[in-house]
């Protein structure tokens, strides 16, 4: 069987004084979900904006990643514990089979 699908991945940066923000939007077409994350500059370094957009990224597409995979480990519990819960017998409230 084939499953393809596309994600989208929007990522925003905004930056003011030394200290860059990030914001990564991922549809799914079903759900949307929004990683986080910042860069702060030390005052002393020098003011390469391009290094805080690729930690701020970094660290938004991590956050981003992490709830994924959050999800991911909560629905594979409920697809166990259903398969489980199948495995073991009937469902309460039935009468169990006469095996005599």
């Amino acid at each position: 069987m084939t499953h393809t699908v596309e994600w989208k991945v929007r990522l925003h940066l905004f930056e003011e004084a030394g200290t860059t923000k990030a914001r990564a939007v991922l549809n799914t077409g079903t759900t949307e979900f929004t990683g986080h994350g910042a860069a702060h500059r030390n005052p002393a370094d020098t003011d390469v904006p391009e290094i805080g957009d690729e930690v701020a990224a970094g660290r938004a597409l991590h956050d981003l990643g992490r709830q994924l995979v959050d999800v991911a480990e909560r629905d594979i519990g409920g697809v166990t514990s259903r398969a489980t819960a199948r495995e073991a017998g009937p469902e309460a409230g039935w009468p169990a089979p006469d095996r005599s």
